[in-house]
């Protein structure tokens, strides 16, 4: 009789599921005909569709069902296809059979993405400008999807620095000949996907649908408008990367498709953030797992990357991403407490398939061996990373030190000095991203002091040393805010991008003094580099710092650029005759920012300012 009971009710809810097929939702939404990545898992997620086990079946031309893969949760199943090179584009009918009701779920095989007239997933380099947006603060472009009904958080108050203020897509799209007028070549955007959650969302980081550009900044339309317009300017962009960890209210969440779907602990257990873990020989076996499965925070439940049910959710979501938008790289979020042998196969998938496209993540560590460990590097090690670059903290904290802090035998800018030193350690220093603050930094104008001489300095530095400069969001007018009390005052609007602003700093009118003269210092560094190849690609030569005075070279053999950064209290005496491996043979020189041109001759260059001069014969 009890087994009489088990059928009626498993008949009852097959037939609950034809009924209801429409809700039936397929992860990724689609594939694409000619992919490399060509066996596809497909999560199939609704009301009890495990419940209709073994009757799965395709008839699709160079498409076969190689595995059905049921789960605990029978709202879950995994389908296995491979799709062969043959295959062509067209709809998937997955029927669901039995003896007495069919269904089908339609999986629809795209034509690979044209490129339009420009290419995309082209990466990015040294010879590029990163502008890191946070799109909730910039510019509210469209007032109309600034709430969203049914969506939790329905804050809107630019106020407070907590909620979401009601910047979007369209705003930034907006403003992109701003931007290309700047100099940028490069957007990169903190998280654009949906996050459903109760409060906190103006950042991003806390994914509740992977495949869903969140409503309030635009939805899919806003973001394909967005990046179609930035590549025809012949710009890029850069999608933020979340691997680690996803929102509480994520649908695999609040439904779990297994329980090792997730780290589970019996007590909330959060990360050490200790990067050291990642290769100490004497560590804690304990002490690592903490790192690596540790949650980020009580409502960023942390993903469990050895599970082969989430490892191929999560490269599938990239490849996706990649093709359905045309997005040019990724930075990657939280980069040490991923699992790491994961990471490496996810990067292969992505490089395999798009060549060009650039990878770089968040390695917010404590040390040059400690962030090198994590991308591609010349250690003899057994662990070996294929990530390509990094946003170089390292050279943050030397930059940092060397604009604060007195100069001495390691303090300072020897700091500094020290830092580029061990350059080599990577596979390829040129490929890391150099920044003075982000959206979970104070803004380096307050780490100065307000101090316009440091700032400046600081600014020519990032434009003319090895790697890929990025700044945040108007440090172009030297913006004050630090994280204390809380990380939104680094997160404040940009003047202007808001209805009822009473200043626009996006127009020359709206600015200050001050604003116009950082705006103009950027705009000249950034537009100089694009044209100068000893810079964007050519070889670095530093000296030793002396008294606080630090000088390097950018040289090919078209051309050779001379930086003087005086870090000391004090004026001091240039003289061109100590640097006469790299000034030999030159006899003028051209201030890149204030284009005068004199003789090559001892000057005097004041307390905390830089000089940035290409040298002529």
């Amino acid at each position: 009789m009890k087994s009489v009971f088990i059928y009626a009710l498993l008949f009852c809810q097959t037939i609950a599921l034809f009924a209801q097929q429409a809700t039936y939702k397929c992860y990724p939404t689609n594939w694409w005909a000619g992919m490399k990545w060509n066996k596809v898992q497909v999560m199939i997620h609704g009301d009890a569709i495990g419940n209709a086990a073994g009757v799965f079946s395709i008839a699709y031309p160079g498409v076969k069902l190689e595995k059905i893969n049921m789960v605990e949760n029978t709202n879950y199943v995994f389908l296995d296809l491979l799709i062969a090179a043959s295959a062509k584009p067209g709809v998937i009918k997955i029927k669901v059979t039995n003896a007495t009701a069919s269904a089908t779920i339609n999986f629809e095989l795209k034509e690979r993405r044209p490129e339009r007239g420009y290419e995309f997933a082209k990466g990015v380099s040294s010879k590029d400008f990163i502008y890191l947006i946070l799109p909730d603060r910039f510019s509210n472009g469209d007032t109309s999807n600034d709430r969203v009904a049914g969506m939790r958080d329905q804050s809107l108050n630019r106020d407070s620095v907590f909620d979401r203020h009601g910047g979007d897509l369209q705003g930034i799209t907006n403003h992109l000949d701003y931007l290309h007028q700047l100099g940028v070549t490069t957007l990169w955007l903190n998280p654009v996907l949906e996050n459903d959650m109760p409060n906190r969302t103006e950042h991003g980081y806390a994914f509740t649908d992977h495949y869903k550009i969140d409503p309030r900044l635009g939805g899919e339309k806003a973001y394909r408008q967005l990046i179609d317009s930035t590549h025809k300017r012949g710009m890029k962009i850069i999608q933020d990367a979340v691997y680690n960890h996803v929102g509480l209210y994520h649908f695999t969440v609040q439904d779990l498709p297994m329980k090792e779907w997730l780290h589970q602990w019996p007590v909330y257990t959060q990360t050490n953030y200790k990067d050291q873990l990642m290769f100490d020989p004497y560590a804690s076996v304990d002490n690592k797992k903490i790192l690596t499965d540790g949650w980020f925070t009580k409502v960023m439940p942390d993903l469990n990357q050895d599970n082969p049910y989430v490892a191929n959710f999560l490269i599938q979501h990239a490849l996706w991403t990649v093709e359905e938008f045309g997005i040019d790289g990724w930075r990657i979020d939280t980069y040490a407490y991923n699992n790491l042998v994961f990471m490496n196969r996810c990067n292969k998938a992505l490089e395999d398939e798009y060549p060009q496209i650039t990878l770089f993540g968040e390695t917010w560590y404590h040390s040059v061996i400690n962030q090198s460990y994590a991308v591609q590097n010349n250690y003899n090690i057994p662990f070996k990373s294929n990530l390509q670059g990094c946003t170089d903290f390292q050279t943050l904290w030397g930059i940092q030190d060397a604009m604060t802090k007195d100069f001495g035998w390691s303090e300072g800018v020897n700091n500094l000095y020290t830092t580029l030193a061990q350059d080599f350690v990577y596979k390829d220093p040129m490929r890391n991203v150099i920044f003075l603050d982000n959206h979970d930094m104070s803004r380096f104008y307050s780490v100065v002091n307000e101090n316009m001489d440091k700032y400046k300095s600081a600014l020519s530095w990032l434009f003319t040393c090895r790697g890929i400069p990025q700044i945040y969001y108007t440090d172009e007018f030297a913006t004050t805010g630090t994280t204390s009390p809380n990380d939104g005052y680094v997160r404040l609007d940009f003047p202007g991008g808001f209805p009822g602003d009473k200043e626009d700093k996006f127009e020359l009118k709206g600015r200050t003094a001050k604003d116009y003269e950082i705006w103009l210092h950027i705009y000249k560094l950034a537009n100089y580099r694009k044209g100068c190849s000893a810079i964007t690609t050519g070889k670095m030569m530093q000296y030793v710092p002396e008294e606080g005075v630090y000088v390097y070279f950018r040289y090919n053999d078209r051309q050779t650029v001379m930086v003087v950064m005086n870090t000391s209290k004090t004026d001091k005496t240039i003289s061109f005759g100590k640097y006469a491996e790299r000034t030999a043979g030159f006899t003028s020189a051209i201030d890149i920012i204030t284009k005068n041109k004199t003789d090559l001759k001892d000057f005097t260059l004041g307390s905390y300012k830089t000089v940035v001069l290409q040298l002529g014969k």
